[in-house]
């Protein structure tokens, strides 16, 4: 039998697929993977029935819903002051997760380098050398994060065709600042690249930090891709609508192979994210302080066991040294014994990282009930005593 593609089938099976079928085969309280347990606003959802009953249920336009890619617009000039064209500037795609594969698809020939910034999400390298790119991995390293500014800019050539960035930042929960972010800015202006930024999480940053779009910085409007997620900022995860802001140089060979990935994406969702997105400030606040009373609850009971609890900037997920505890094994070994022996999943720090991983680091997802965090963490003090 011939063989099947070599990259894609390298890979297994995702850390948080493993992790979640072990915490349900010993009844363990799953913090592994992060998606909110409630439903959603509810007058978002009101509108996404509604227009599943009332409204379009065949194909929607390729590029989006236009009341949906105005949304778009406005959240740009609303949130950040960028002005974009509805019409020429955005697109919605099935998912944030689409949205990359659409941009690094279009954008990489095979041989452009590729900058990435580790600990990443798990499916940008994949993505990455699908695509044909060859990825130049840079790393920020528990418990502080720090952005290694030597190395960074090694990993630029003339061979670098963009750099992709996630902020705030999954797993590590940085956000970066507007000085790391200049310094970014810099390099992919001094190298004639790009940037593909990842900004699922814009609006969950925690103690009056504030999300810095890359393409806000000066000289980078044309040279960045801006992603959004709907499951993110609506609770919503699992609707799969995203959205892209690029210059239209950038658009358009990202936009074509969209369009033979997916094509479209439920008109339904498209339109209650539309109105979502012209919600009031009252609930994008809210968003963020629940979430940060969240962070701060699990935190608190997480130190109280005896972790060494870092730093959380943004996102749905805190990170812990196990150390402290005593814990005879790497962050796997103990992601697994805590599942089977406490009852409750984490994930190993290390699956984010290629070669020489930190090993004593494990990540827990806060964005559930405060009942589920505080049994979570009873279980964790009944266990380790």
């Amino acid at each position: 039998m011939k063989p099947a593609n070599s990259v894609l089938s390298s890979y297994g099976m995702t850390v948080f697929e493993v992790m979640s079928r072990l915490a349900n085969e010993h009844g363990s309280i799953n913090l592994g993977q992060g998606f909110p347990e409630g439903t959603g606003p509810a007058d978002v959802r009101a509108a996404a029935q509604d227009a599943l009953e009332n409204g379009w249920n065949q194909y929607p336009p390729m590029m989006g819903l236009p009341e949906l890619r105005q949304a778009v617009a406005a959240h740009n000039r609303r949130f950040y002051g960028i002005e974009v064209d509805w019409a020429s500037e955005t697109m919605v795609t099935s998912g944030a997760t689409e949205a990359l594969a659409a941009s690094l698809l279009g954008l990489i020939e095979p041989g452009d380098e590729v900058v990435l910034i580790e600990p990443l999400y798990d499916c940008y390298l994949p993505m990455v050398r699908r695509g044909g790119g060859v990825p130049k991995l840079v790393r920020v390293e528990p418990p502080h994060w720090t952005l290694p500014r030597e190395a960074l800019a090694e990993a630029f050539s003339e061979r670098t065709k963009l750099i992709l960035l996630n902020s705030p930042m999954n797993p590590a929960a940085k956000v970066f600042d507007r000085d790391e972010l200049t310094f970014i800015a810099d390099l992919v202006k001094k190298h004639d690249a790009y940037a593909v930024c990842d900004d699922a999480y814009e609006h969950i940053r925690f103690d009056g930090r504030e999300h810095v779009p890359l393409m806000t910085l000066p000289g980078m409007r044309e040279r960045c891709v801006r992603i959004g997620s709907a499951g993110k900022t609506f609770s919503v995860t699992g609707w799969k609508v995203g959205y892209v802001t690029a210059c239209p140089a950038l658009l358009q060979p990202i936009s074509r192979c969209h369009q033979f990935l997916v094509f479209t994406t439920a008109p339904n969702l498209q339109a209650a994210v539309a109105y979502g997105l012209a919600k009031d400030d009252a609930y994008f606040d809210a968003l963020s302080g629940e979430l940060e009373a969240k962070r701060d609850r699990i935190g608190e009971g997480l130190a109280a066991v005896g972790f060494e609890v870092l730093d959380c900037q943004g996102t749905y997920f805190i990170s812990c040294d196990f150390r402290p505890l005593g814990f005879n094994g790497d962050d796997v070994d103990f992601c697994k014994h805590i599942t089977v022996e406490a009852g409750v999943t984490g994930v190993p720090v290390s699956a984010f990282y290629q070669d020489d991983p930190p090993r004593h680091f494990a990540r827990f997802s806060f964005c559930k009930p405060d009942a589920m965090l505080d049994e979570a963490v009873a279980r964790l003090k009944a266990h380790f005593g």
